[in-house]
């Protein structure tokens, strides 16, 4: 409890000895920096939660858009139906019938289709409050648990991006989080993939067309490539004519932007797909469709504002660009060092080497920094821990120190101070 001293040094009941006075300021000045440090930690954490509200709401966004083009199709056909009926100056009764029953269906299918587009609007208008909530319920009291669901939504846009869906659907609704991972966008994606990968445009092609506003207004190249691949396959078949009348209808219109790379493909058609020349040689190689599948992938994070590397995999290289130096890629680099596994040397290589002006001692034990105040102490046999955990140790073995590596066991008498310079 916090005293005020009076003026003349003595508080309400009693004296204050200068003792109980410093030792009253260094806990409130405690209990001040900790939940500061952790506000501050989770104003930091939360710069990082950009794709975890941008998902979703292109997602609606899209789910607007689609309901709208669909709305203003149906909604224009039922009135030229209409204006039809009405110029028509002889019509039978019958024929009136059967245009205003035809009416009639046509509204009611528009009705059907306005509460379907109607329920998934909402559905992504209750994600998006959702995540909005989430991110308001994060405060320095509950940052553990915070952080806790933070780490499975991590663990499930990875899963997701690796097509482990199944995995990823049960981490998810074991955690009761669906509503703030995007398995179901990741899967819209899978379907254009597989098709890519099994060597058909078709889906790949129809994804564009849902998209094409906003793929023109970024400058994608990518239904550009989609036509050139399915133009080769065609050259591939020996179906040239065929392939003629393909380029005129879907590749001309593309003449104007990128006639260089136009002209290359159309080339194919002369020297056909068992030619030798490398500049055409590799439009025909398996490959073509690995770059199609890693150029879909970068339009689709673009779109929905992803980041092209999974959360996982940049999550850990911020840790580890602190960690990583050159010693870690030393035969003799210690087994508690992350970087000693292949796995984490490889995610790091890309990193640049942390900048380390003086090296800092780390307990083996309690894996805290060996300073001034927690010196290390050096054993008989050569080997260095901090005071702190050598004096616990001590105090639970009668004065007998064990090393943790050796098994060597000594006094703590035997013990030699160790000074950092």
């Amino acid at each position: 409890m916090e005293i005020d001293p009076l003026p003349n040094g003595s508080g309400s009941n009693a004296a204050t000895s200068p003792e109980t006075v410093s030792t009253t300021t260094a806990i409130t000045v405690a209990s001040n920096t900790a939940p500061s440090s952790k506000l501050s930690h989770l104003t930091e954490s939360l710069k990082l939660e950009h794709q975890f509200l941008r998902v979703p709401f292109e997602h609606f966004k899209k789910t607007i858009r689609n309901n709208h083009r669909t709305v203003e199709k149906e909604v224009s056909a039922v009135i030229s139906s209409v204006t039809v009926v009405a110029d028509s100056d002889e019509i039978s009764k019958d024929d009136a019938i059967l245009s205003l029953t035809s009416l009639v269906s046509r509204l009611q299918g528009i009705k059907r289709k306005l509460e379907e587009g109607s329920h998934a609007e909402n559905l992504q208008a209750h994600r998006c409050r959702a995540r909005l909530d989430h991110l308001d319920s994060a405060d320095a009291e509950n940052l553990s648990e915070w952080n806790n669901v933070r780490l499975k939504r991590i663990l499930v846009d990875y899963m997701s991006r690796m097509s482990y869906y199944d995995s990823a659907m049960k981490l998810a609704e074991s955690s009761n989080i669906q509503e703030l991972v995007d398995i179901d966008v990741f899967q819209e994606a899978k379907k254009v993939i597989d098709g890519l990968r099994n060597q058909e445009v078709g889906p790949a092609l129809a994804w564009c067309a849902d998209n094409k506003s906003r793929l023109k207004k970024s400058k994608s190249k990518f239904e550009f490539q989609l036509r050139l691949q399915e133009f080769v396959e065609l050259v591939r078949a020996e179906n040239y004519m065929r392939a003629i009348l393909y380029a005129r209808r879907y590749l001309s219109p593309w003449g104007a932007t990128h006639l260089k790379e136009l002209q290359r493909v159309m080339a194919t058609l002369a020297v056909r797909s068992h030619t030798e020349c490398a500049k055409y040689k590799v439009l025909f190689e398996p490959k073509q469709w690995d770059f199609l599948v890693d150029q879909f992938k970068q339009e689709f994070c673009r779109l929905y504002g992803m980041t092209l590397e999974p959360l996982l995999n940049i999550y850990l290289q911020a840790g580890l660009s602190a960690l990583k130096t050159p010693y870690c890629y030393e035969d003799d680099c210690t087994e508690e060092d992350p970087l000693s596994q292949d796995s984490f040397r490889k995610l790091a290589m890309p990193l640049p080497y942390s900048k380390q002006h003086h090296s800092k001692l780390v307990c083996y034990i309690t894996k805290e920094l060996m300073d001034t105040e927690n010196p290390p102490q050096v054993l008989p046999n050569g080997y260095v821990y901090s005071t702190k955990a050598l004096k616990e140790m001590a105090e639970k073995n009668n004065g007998k120190i064990t090393c943790p590596r050796t098994g060597l066991v000594c006094s703590y008498s035997d013990l030699v101070k160790a000074y950092i310079s």
